[in-house]
């Protein structure tokens, strides 16, 4: 055996498939899609991007969400929440049901928790001694 790089769609795609038999062979698949992927940025009136979501929806109904960022000049003014909420929205119209999110402490985690998400698990010490690597979500229902 060797390992190295996927590098073309055709050898991911083999790889998802593998995996998406796996799993339909052990529960029922809840979504016909998997891996959809979410990806809506925030632009200003100059059309410049001032922030993105990015995200994909995964077995079992659930809404990964792997990148939220605003620009620093534009936090604390609800855009990040409207950001978030239409991801969301997307995420409810292709069938999700939760979201599930990871954020370092000092990322984002009081900005999800005041828009309803929820920890459910905390590593502490991670990525240094004196911070914590958190996993919240939110019932989309």
């Amino acid at each position: 055996m060797k390992i190295v790089e996927c590098t073309s769609k055709e050898e991911g795609e083999i790889v998802l498939k593998g995996i998406n038999a796996y799993n339909d062979s052990q529960t029922d698949r809840i979504l016909e899609k998997v891996h959809e992927s979410i990806r809506l940025v925030a632009k200003n009136e100059a059309n410049e991007i001032i922030g993105g979501i990015f995200g994909y929806i995964g077995y079992y109904a659930g809404f990964k969400i792997d990148i939220l960022w605003m620009r620093e000049d534009t936090r604390g003014l609800g855009l990040g929440t409207k950001l978030l909420k239409a991801a969301e929205n997307k995420a409810k119209e292709l069938g999700a049901t939760i979201a599930i999110l990871d954020t370092f402490s000092f990322q984002a985690e009081d900005f999800y928790l005041k828009n309803g998400y929820e920890e459910f698990g905390r590593i502490s010490g991670y990525p240094k001694e004196n911070q914590e690597f958190i996993f919240l979500k939110k019932d989309l229902k």
